[in-house]
């Protein structure tokens, strides 16, 4: 269990620690990432993970995100894999892998037997997952099809959240995070983090492997 938050100006503290209590009543949290702003539910809370799909009108076969407080929660969400390991030097970042899940995953949580992970790299996305025990259910803050919020203004107007927590002054990137596909390394989506980066790492990974056998 995450439990420590990390030191946050103003009013932060107050808004997770309500946050955490909508989210473990089955309400859905927005909330600032580096990339752009998401929506939140915890994975304990049935009502919640339903709540959110209905808002969004996502794909229910589609992989779902999982968010992680570190990178040893999340790689605890998905089967070892040489070229995860190696992605997962860019975490916490704007990286989502979507890979094969592991047993501790819950299946509702990975359709198809896949999983996508992400260790988000925001002061208040950190201290929201801390605080509510290391996961959420989360995806961006949107209707599936339209753009997604990029700032505080836009989350608010959009309506879909119990709860918007402020920004803090931190700024989103506006560029969604890349989405990598292991083992194989096929980008499902260009975003923040540059295909050279990941190719180099994953090709890295590969000789290594090889070089063990």
């Amino acid at each position: 269990m995450h439990t420590d938050l990390p030191s946050l100006p103003g009013d932060w503290p107050t808004s997770i620690t309500s946050a955490v209590e909508r989210l473990m009543a089955g309400q859905v949290v927005a909330y600032p990432s580096e990339t752009v702003w998401g929506l939140a539910v915890h994975p304990d809370a049935a009502a919640g993970v339903e709540r959110l799909w209905r808002l969004k009108g996502r794909d229910p076969l589609k992989p779902l995100q999982m968010s992680s407080a570190d990178v040893e929660c999340a790689l605890l969400l998905a089967q070892e894999d040489a070229e995860l390991t190696a992605l997962a030097a860019l975490w916490p970042g704007p990286l989502t892998v979507v890979a094969p899940a592991s047993d501790r995953c819950p299946p509702a949580f990975a359709p198809g037997g896949r999983v996508g992970l992400r260790v988000p790299d925001h002061p208040v996305a950190q201290a929201l997952l801390r605080a509510a025990g290391g996961y959420l259910v989360t995806t961006s803050c949107n209707v599936s099809g339209r753009a997604p919020a990029t700032t505080f203004a836009e989350a608010t107007a959009m309506g879909l959240a119990n709860q918007v927590l402020p920004d803090g002054g931190i700024r989103s990137a506006g560029l969604a995070s890349t989405v990598v596909i292991v083992p194989g390394g096929e980008v499902l989506r260009e975003g923040s983090v540059g295909t050279d980066q990941i190719s180099r790492l994953l090709q890295a990974a590969r000789r290594d492997q090889a070089d063990g056998l």
